[in-house]
C-alpha cells in the first residue's frame, strides 16, 4: 500500500513538470504560472519529468538502479523548481519524499547497504572456490568411522556417490519473531556457506508493520556478526565478538546437517552414540568447540537438532541469553541429487516454556558454486 501511494505521488509530481516545458516552449500560455520560463529551463522541466518517470519504471522492474536515476531526477527537478520558486515551490514537498525513498533505495539495493556487503562477500567466496580441486566422490567405505545413525542419514540423503560439498547456496522463506509474544514477520532469505575454512553469509529481508527490515549474518575465519536494520538505514541489532562466534559455530554445524550432509565426514566433527534415535556431535573450529544432539526417525531422516551452546537474543537486541536451541525438521524432498528437509522451525526453551521463533520453508539448495549460479 505504501509503495502504491508513493508511485501515485511520483507519477503526479512527474507529470506536473510538463507544465514548465509547455510554457517554456510557448505551447500553452498557462497564466497560473506567472514567472517566465526560458526554453533552456523548459528542457530542464522536461528532462526532470522523464527522469522521474524512468525512476518509477526502475523501482517496479529493476530496483537496483532506482535510487541513482531518482537522485539525478530529484536534483534536476529541484533546480527547475528553484528557478520558478514562487510558482512551483510546493513541488519541493514530493521531492523531500523522493529523497527519503531514494536514500532507502541506495542502502536497500545500492552499494551502501547490507545486501551489497552480502553480495561482495559471496563473490569473494565463490572466487576462492573456483579452480579448487574437485573432491573425490564419497563411497560407503568413507562412512565407516561414523556412528550407524549418521551413516544411515547420509545414505538416506543420497550423498553416497557425490563429491563432498565445497559449500552450498540456499533460498528460503517463512516468518520470524523476536520472542514468544512478539508479532510474526514474514521474510525471504538467501545464503551461501563455504567450507575449508568455514564461512557463512546469510541475508534476510523481512517486513513489520509495512516497514522493511534487512538482516545480515556473517561468519568468517576470525569473527561473526549479526546486523539488523530498519528500512536498511536504522540499526536495530549490531552484535559481534567471541560470544557471537561461538553462537554461530552451532549454526554452522546445524546447516551442515540440514543443507550439506556430505560435510558430516569432516574430521572436525567427533561423535558419541547416545541411544537408539540420537547421537552427540562435537564440532571444533579454531578455539570454538560446541556440542549438539542429532535425533533421527526410523527411516533415517534427521528430525531434530538441539544444542545448549546457542543462546537466544534478548528482546532489546543487545544481549544473548543462555537457552536450549532446537530445529525440528520435516517434509523431506528432492533438491538436486539430494533428499533434504524442506520445512522446519527454530525453537528456544526458556524457563517459561519453549516456543518457535522461526518457521521456514526451504525452497532451493544447490552445491553448484559457479559464478553463473550466483543469485
Amino acid at each position: 500500500m505504501l509503495r502504491l501511494a508513493f508511485c501515485v505521488v511520483l507519477v503526479v509530481h512527474a507529470l506536473l513538470h510538463t507544465l514548465g516545458f509547455l510554457k517554456g516552449f510557448g505551447v500553452a500560455s498557462l497564466d497560473q504560472l506567472k514567472l517566465p520560463i526560458s526554453r533552456s529551463m523548459g528542457l530542464l522541466w522536461l528532462a526532470s519529468m522523464l527522469l522521474l518517470l524512468a525512476s518509477l519504471v526502475l523501482l517496479l522492474w529493476a530496483p537496483r538502479w532506482f535510487w541513482l536515476v531518482a537522485a539525478v531526477g530529484l536534483v534536476a527537478s529541484q533546480v527547475a523548481i528553484a528557478s520558478s520558486w514562487a510558482d512551483a515551490r510546493f513541488g519541493t514537498i514530493p521531492n523531500v519524499l523522493l529523497f527519503v525513498v531514494a536514500a532507502y533505495g541506495a542502502f536497500a539495493w545500492g552499494p551502501f547497504g547490507l545486501r551489497a556487503e552480502y553480495e561482495r562477500l559471496v563473490a569473494e567466496g565463490i572466487a576462492q572456490s573456483v579452480g579448487a580441486a574437485q573432491p573425490a566422490q564419497i563411497t560407503d567405505a568413507d562412512l565407516a568411522r561414523l556412528p550407524p545413525l549418521v551413516q544411515r542419514y547420509i545414505r538416506f540423503a543420497g550423498v553416497v556417490g557425490t563429491p563432498r560439498a565445497a559449500g552450498f547456496r540456499a533460498r528460503m522463506k517463512g516468518r520470524i519473531r523476536g520472542s514468544a509474544t512478539a508479532p510474526w514477520m514474514p521474510f525471504v532469505a538467501e545464503q551461501h556457506n563455504f567450507y575449508d575454512p568455514p564461512r557463512r553469509y546469510f541475508f534476510m529481508q523481512a517486513t513489520r508493520g509495512g516497514l522493511p527490515i534487512d538482516g545480515l549474518h556473517v561468519y568468517g575465519q576470525a569473527d561473526a556478526s549479526m546486523r539488523i536494520r530498519l528500512a536498511s538505514l536504522l540499526p536495530i541489532v549490531d552484535l559481534g565478538g567471541a560470544d557471537m562466534m561461538r553462537t554461530e559455530t552451532v549454526t554452522i554445524l546445524n546447516e551442515v546437517c540440514i543443507f550439506a550432509p556430505s560435510r558430516l565426514l569432516d574430521p572436525a566433527i567427533t561423535w558419541r552414540e547416545l541411544d537408539a534415535p540420537s547421537v552427540e556431535a562435537t564440532y571444533a573450529n579454531g578455539p570454538y568447540r560446541i556440542r549438539a544432539v542429532l535425533v533421527f526417525d526410523d527411516a533415517g531422516a534427521l528430525v531434530d537438532f538441539w544444542s545448549d551452546d546457542r543462546p537466544a537474543l534478548s528482546e532489546d537486541g543487545k544481549t544473548l541469553l543462555p537457552q536450549r536451541w532446537s530445529t525440528p525438521l520435516r517434509e523431506y524432498r528432492s533438491m538436486g541429487p539430494f533428499r533434504l528437509a524442506s520445512r522446519g522451525e527454530g525453537r528456544y526453551a526458556p524457563a517459561s516454556g519453549d516456543y518457535a521463533y522461526l518457521e521456514i520453508e526451504i525452497q532451493e539448495v544447490r552445491t553448484d558454486l559457479s559464478p553463473r549460479g550466483t543469485p
